[in-house]
């Protein structure tokens, strides 16, 4: 006959072969393993939130990007033989073309109108909020540039030399 206690598991001992005695397994999990496994899927969840990476991108690919577009308006500048002009502002940047003693928008891709993205502030250095700088038909700059790329603590910053070069580095 089972005996338990209140409160208790019911123990069924059943004999077994030659007088051994022998528990009979109740299926199931315990509370305990049930923890375990919700924390072990926990914390995997975690790391994988934390290393998914931003929607945004990073703010150096933004910067670099930018920068290809600028090397871009300088070659073509080059090619064109008529000066080529980015502008940058804390919304974004573009480019422009000399036609008839005015500037005219580029309309083409890479070097149509960009904003930056969600997060991200330009420094320019400049008090105007924008900034224009100018690739001569042999591509040397009207003047040298330095345009900083902040998001999220993170920064980039884009060089256009006097020679023409422009490069973006971290930090």
């Amino acid at each position: 006959m089972p005996i338990s206690a209140a409160g208790s598991k019911s123990l069924d001992w059943v004999p077994a072969c030659a007088g051994t005695l022998s528990r009979r397994r109740e299926s199931g999990f315990t509370l305990v393993e049930l923890m375990v496994v919700v924390t072990i899927i926990g914390l995997a969840s975690a790391v994988a939130v934390l290393v998914m990476p931003d929607p945004r991108g990073r703010v150096l690919d933004e910067a670099t990007r930018f920068a290809l577009r600028t090397r871009a308006a300088h070659d073509s500048a080059i090619v064109e033989a008529r000066p080529v002009s980015v502008w940058v502002s804390g919304g974004g940047y573009g480019f422009d073309r000399r036609l008839s003693g005015g500037w005219t928008p580029i309309a083409e891709k890479p070097m149509r109108v960009e904003r930056w993205n969600e997060g991200t502030r330009a420094s320019i250095g400049d008090s105007s909020g924008r900034m224009r700088v100018t690739f001569d038909p042999t591509g040397l700059v009207d003047r040298p540039a330095e345009i900083r790329l902040d998001r999220g603590g993170v920064a980039a910053t884009v060089h256009i030399d006097a020679d023409g070069s422009v490069r973006a580095d971290a930090g």
